[in-house]
């Protein structure tokens, strides 16, 4: 879907990215983790000409962004930043139909566009469409924000640091919206993070970046077992890798038939969370049960422990 070819940008003889090449699959979710100063944002604002490239391309459904105007490409392009940047003086509806009226939908193609997404982010529009952003809740705002960046039924979402101003509550439930939204609508997403454990939990793949260079591109099992560089691993978490290891699989994936005694854990679990629930309830097992509440089967902490090693 996007194919970012030996994609570099200098400031003053100064490489901010240097010679990045990685290919982005359509409708998966690109997670690019770095710490400050990494490159990680501009290379993500180099893939909608925010930032235009000093050398290398990208490229589109293999069509060369370079191949159009700058600013019609970001049309087709969504983008959320953090903090959301909504216009404080426009109403929540007014703000998601911004890229679909500089494209001339028709009003009534908005409107209903605005109507679903409104209702997608559980933002009832009797009562958000006519509100302005100061009338909103942070993590409303940011979901508006998210809204807005998809309004153009986009087949390419780029987010930087969307949850980044988000507590620790609104931030996990932003990041279960997205992970709901990108199946809903198939977008290819690209997010950038400092946070590997958001990383791991959204990202299908992720790039790990410092001082410019693309360190390691590879599923997150890969990148905790198989790190391929002393930065990945560090970022990876030398400490906590059979714990993040575990929360990569879910309960329900690994469950074997039978019943069990213990505490019961919903399937869509993480082997982490369901370790936890097992030693906090003083238990050897766990019993997993579908979304109807009927039983998947068991697991045991032998089961479990089994997953947290390298394969």
């Amino acid at each position: 879907m996007i194919r970012i070819e030996n994609l570099t940008k200098q400031y003053g003889g100064t490489s901010v990215v240097d010679g990045v090449s990685m290919l982005i699959e359509r409708n998966s979710i690109t997670v690019i983790v770095g710490t400050s100063g990494s490159g990680k944002s501009t290379l993500l604002r180099m893939i909608n000409r925010l930032v235009e490239p000093t050398s290398g391309r990208v490229l589109i459904e293999e069509q060369d962004t370079r191949a159009e105007p700058a600013h019609l490409l970001r049309r087709r392009i969504g983008y959320a930043i953090q903090g959301h940047g909504l216009f404080p003086h426009r109403t929540v509806a007014e703000n998601i139909a911004t890229v679909p009226r500089l494209l001339r939908w028709s009003a009534e193609r908005v409107a209903a566009r605005v109507d679903e997404l409104l209702r997608v982010f559980q933002l009832d529009p009797a009562l958000y469409a006519g509100a302005f952003p100061h009338e909103l809740s942070g993590g409303q705002q940011q979901r508006v924000g998210v809204a807005r960046a998809l309004a153009a039924e986009p087949a390419v979402l780029l987010m930087d640091e969307p949850f980044g101003a988000l507590d620790p509550i609104i931030r996990a439930k932003a990041q279960e919206d997205l992970l709901q939204i990108q199946d809903r609508f198939g977008t290819t997403i690209v997010l950038v993070t400092h946070d590997m454990d958001e990383a791991f939990l959204l990202g299908d793949r992720v790039g790990v970046m410092s001082e410019g260079r693309l360190l390691q591109y590879d599923r997150p099992a890969v990148l905790l077992t198989r790190p391929a560089d002393p930065f990945v691993a560090r970022m990876t978490g030398l400490t906590d890798r059979a714990m993040r290891l575990l929360s990569l699989t879910t309960a329900g994936e690994v469950a074997v038939p039978g019943p069990a005694t213990g505490p019961q854990v919903p399937a869509s679990a993480s082997l982490r969370e369901a370790l936890s629930e097992i030693v906090w309830c003083g238990a050897d097992a766990a019993q997993v049960m579908a979304a109807d509440g009927t039983p998947r089967g068991s697991l045991t902490v032998a089961s479990i422990l089994a997953h947290g090693r390298p394969g």
